[in-house]
C-alpha cells in the first residue's frame, strides 16, 4: 500500500524545536521528491519545505527560511523536517507527499506553539 505516515509533533514553547518525521512505504522513494506542507485552522494547505531524491537540492517557504531544514534518509524511506526558532504562527498539521504523482494524503501531525 502506497503511503505515508507523519510523527513527531507535539506542544511547543515559543523558540522552541521540533523535528518531524514522514515514514514512506509502498513505492520507491528514491526516486521521488518529497515536500512537507503545513494547514493551519481556516487556512488552506501551504508549502513549507522540498528536497530532491537524491537529497541533494532543497527549497523552503519564505515563512520558514533560516529556521526549518528539510532532509532524508533514503536507506530508511524517511523525510525529516527540524524545525528550530519555532512561533506561534508555525501552528498547523504537517503533513508529507511527493511533489509529483501525489498519493493520498497522510493523517498528519499536530504542531503546536504556544506559551
Amino acid at each position: 500500500q502506497v503511503q505515508v505516515v507523519e510523527s513527531g509533533g507535539g506542544l511547543v514553547q515559543p523558540g522552541g524545536s521540533l523535528r518531524l518525521s514522514c515514514a514512506a512505504s509502498g513505492f520507491t522513494f528514491n526516486k521521488f521528491s518529497m515536500s512537507w506542507y503545513r494547514q493551519a485552522p481556516g487556512k488552506e494547505r501551504e508549502l513549507v519545505a522540498t528536497i530532491a531524491s537524491a537529497g541533494g537540492v532543497v527549497n523552503y517557504g519564505d515563512s520558514v527560511k533560516g529556521r526549518f531544514t528539510i532532509s532524508r534518509d533514503n536507506a530508511k524511506n524517511t523525510v525529516y523536517l527540524q524545525m528550530n526558532s519555532l512561533n506561534p504562527e508555525d501552528t498547523a498539521v504537517y503533513y508529507c507527499n511527493r511533489v509529483v504523482a501525489r498519493i493520498p494524503w497522510g493523517q498528519g501531525t499536530q504542531v503546536t506553539v504556544s506559551s
